[in-house]
């Protein structure tokens, strides 16, 4: 099992730590010859206007196109924008994802924040009951799911922040920043 990480802005380094912990061999993503021998991608989170110009300038938006629709995606934040059909604003998308994302939907840095998520596909997955602790920052939600897509995971309010359509996952949290490899491992599983 190979993953890719897409290592064109933001904080993909911090995947591509999860990974090696958990034993898995990954590789960053610049060019469309990068995306050869993997099994899944994962997007990172950034700046998705900047991610989005980025693949636009490498030839990277068709050959991701092309990625997604047989093997597995993850956006986290960022990447859960970049992935989606709608952000609600003229920006470069790969349009893979029946959701509309609203960025930064919670304010600005300072608003960022912690919550413990309720996630019933990641404890089927791992086996484990314990609530995800989710790290959000400048964070985007999934503002509408579509056709395919499914909801796995809303704050109390009802704001979507987690969504998966077939092998496409979407984030508004930064799973990256903690200890728990559940979300890197439910991935792992779509990838298979």
């Amino acid at each position: 099992m190979k993953i890719g990480v897409l290592a064109l802005q933001g904080d993909f380094s911090e995947h591509i730590v999860m990974l090696r912990r958990i034993g898995i061999e990954s590789s960053e993503v610049r060019l469309p010859a990068h995306l050869e021998g993997l099994n899944g991608l994962i997007m990172p989170g950034g700046e998705s206007t900047t991610i989005g110009k980025l693949a636009v300038a490498f030839g990277l938006i068709e050959p991701l196109r092309e990625f997604g629709k047989s093997r597995a995606i993850w956006g986290t934040c960022a990447g859960a924008i970049f992935l989606s059909k709608d952000a609600k604003r003229d920006q470069p998308l790969l349009s893979l994802m029946d959701i509309t994302v609203e960025r930064n939907a919670f304010g600005a840095q300072v608003d960022s924040f912690e919550a413990d998520l309720e996630i019933d596909a990641l404890k089927e997955a791992t086996g484990s009951n314990n609530p995800y602790h989710a790290v959000f920052i400048r964070a985007p939600i999934i503002e509408s799911v579509r056709g395919a897509a499914r909801v796995l995971s809303a704050l109390p309010d009802g704001r979507i922040v987690a969504a998966q359509e077939n092998k496409l996952l979407a984030t508004s949290f930064h799973p990256e920043l903690t200890n728990d490899s559940r979300f890197h491992e439910y991935f792992l599983a779509m990838c298979r």
